[in-house]
């Protein structure tokens, strides 16, 4: 075992987590699985690997800025439950 119950305790003590004694087994059991799989991965060789950020290539989805007319008071206006000369009304909300 790579990881004790007491270290589960401590690390739970250290997040203030309260957990019960099942709970900790079962994080036990857990943080063993993966710190074993982590040395499986480590048995491999990854010469000639280059390091990558994500798994896949990732492009910036941006679209290009361009400028546009606006629709203008009269249509933003045309569908306002209660619009006032140049503005929205809406209920007070601060007394």
């Amino acid at each position: 075992m790579k990881i004790s119950s007491r270290e589960v305790e401590y690390v739970a003590n250290l997040a203030r987590l309260e957990v019960t004694d099942k709970e900790k087994e079962k994080f036990t059991a857990q943080l063993n699985d993966i710190l074993l799989y982590i040395d499986k991965l480590n048995e491999l060789d990854t010469k000639g690997v280059e390091p990558m950020s994500h798994a896949i290539s990732v492009t910036n989805a941006f679209r290009e800025d361009k400028i546009l007319d606006s629709i203008g008071t009269e249509n933003s206006l045309a569908n306002a439950p209660d619009a006032r000369g140049e503005f929205f009304r809406v209920p007070k909300v601060i007394d």
